[in-house]
């Protein structure tokens, strides 16, 4: 069997080809544009998301099956006729809805934690959906029509290249609109946004089937980073991994349980048929990529290889801070109002200095989240990572130090992909290729710790003061 695994992502869509002789090959990337229209607005061209996803499986050639991967929060509004978009792809990223979602108070807050795990925050799509209700008129009108349809982005590709309108548990589980114990859109949590729930798609199996493109079967669908959890061959509870890309993403599997975390979120890692639904506990950087990005934009940095050539002791110990809050703070702190903060430096202080300043803040808001989720969770001694960070050595060990934990790096950082293969029933256990190990070390102390948890004090809600002050 010959599968094209597409990994549609936040900045660009990725197809392997992976086989059952054990071979994988990246077939294509292709990058798209994210736009930024407003402060805090963050928006894709659906259609460019669409283009490049049919290209990279034309260029794939002839295959068996067909698995994709999502991003997740991000949705749009199209029509159910024409299935022509009304509306861009708000990107997960999209903060747009942060002051309506403060202002429905703390007992809708408490709603939506008991019925879909989840707080009130703009990374889900609930809110964003309602806004384009509210805020686009062809919206409004293809709902007054009836022709309406509402859904994260995997619901749209299947949509308009199998003629299915489905998406899957976990994938729903990250829309804010999910009973969570049920697998079914809640009514109450679609009236409390203003969600009309009969526009948004059915719900299925992570293997259900989902059409064909062009004869070929669309095995499995479910989002990017419950596909890396299981290309990371977690399986047991306690099992836990982190992908780097846009933004960084710790999960642990907690089973056939649900845990509720007071600062994480209970998510379902993913629904196989005939199958209980396996849960999983998540946190989020918003931006890990997304600020290395920024940094080589302003001239911190040029070249990918300057990541890993640093000498003496860290940035954080000669008190030079970075606080990577450019779309804010998400897990445990949730303060989309906080903004990114450099602090320490001095007449001495160089580029270099400030580079590497980026790299232990993502690691750092990254251990927060691995000493949060412990906290509710017995984990493993090892976390395997991947991703665009996990090549740089520095980083992995300054992580393994921040996190005192083992971390384990596959030379095959495909892992979204290689999880989508397996989901398709595929043996991938020779596929993740070599695997280095960072142990912990005394890069980071416990007053490194203290440190950083001031500035990220002194980050938070800087936007909130701005807009009283105005």
């Amino acid at each position: 069997m010959r599968i094209a695994a597409i990994d549609q992502g936040t900045t660009s869509t990725r197809c392997l080809l992976v086989d059952d002789a054990g071979q994988c090959a990246l077939a294509g990337a292709r990058r798209h544009a994210r736009y930024h229209p407003q402060a805090g607005w963050v928006e894709h061209d659906p259609e460019e998301l669409l283009r490049n996803i049919i290209a990279l499986l034309e260029s794939a050639g002839p295959v068996d099956a067909i698995a994709i991967c999502n991003q997740g929060e991000s949705c749009l509004a199209w029509d159910a006729q024409t299935r022509q978009p009304l509306s861009p792809v708000l990107v997960w990223q999209d903060a747009r809805t942060a002051t309506a979602l403060a202002q429905m108070g703390e007992a809708a807050e408490l709603r939506s934690k008991r019925i879909s795990g989840l707080p009130l925050d703009p990374y889900f799509s609930a809110s964003k959906l309602a806004w384009m209700i509210r805020n686009i008129p062809a919206v409004a009108a293809a709902l007054e029509q009836g022709r309406l349809r509402l859904g994260t982005t995997d619901a749209f590709f299947l949509d308009r290249l199998c003629g299915t309108f489905a998406t899957d548990w976990a994938t729903a589980s990250r829309t804010g609109l999910l009973d969570i114990e049920s697998g079914q859109w809640s009514a109450d949590l679609c009236a409390l946004h203003g969600v009309p729930i009969h526009c948004l798609p059915e719900i299925r199996a992570v293997d259900a089937g989902f059409g064909a493109i062009q004869g070929i079967p669309v095995r499995v669908s479910i989002v990017d980073q419950q596909a890396a959890l299981y290309g990371h061959q977690c399986r047991q509870r306690g099992d836990g991994k982190i992908t780097f890309g846009t933004g960084a993403f710790f999960l642990a599997l907690t089973g056939a349980q649900r845990l509720k975390p007071a600062d994480l979120l209970p998510t379902i890692a993913w629904k196989k048929q005939d199958e209980a639904a396996c849960y999983a506990i998540e946190g989020g950087v918003y931006d890990a990529g997304a600020a290395l990005e920024w940094a080589r934009r302003i001239g911190l940095y040029s070249a990918l290889e300057e990541l890993d050539q640093f000498e003496g002791p860290t940035a954080i110990s000669r008190g030079i801070v970075f606080v990577p809050a450019l779309s804010g703070l998400a897990a445990p702190y949730w303060d989309r109002h906080a903004a990114p903060l450099f602090i320490g430096m001095d007449h001495a202080t160089e580029r270099r200095d400030m580079i590497r300043a980026v790299l232990e803040g993502i690691a750092m808001l990254t251990a927060k989240l691995v000493a949060t989720a412990a906290m509710s969770l017995p984990l493993g001694t090892s976390i395997s990572i991947d991703g665009g960070l996990s090549q740089s050595r520095y980083f992995a060990r300054f992580l393994a130090s921040a996190c005192q934990k083992t971390i384990s790096v596959p030379s095959m950082y495909e892992l979204s992909a290689l999880g989508l293969a397996s989901l398709c029933g595929l043996d991938i256990s020779r596929m993740a290729g070599a695997i280095t190990t960072h142990e912990p070390g005394r890069l980071v102390s416990q007053h490194d710790h203290a440190v950083f948890a001031e500035a990220i004090h002194r980050a938070g809600a800087w936007r909130s003061q701005l807009v009283a002050r105005g």
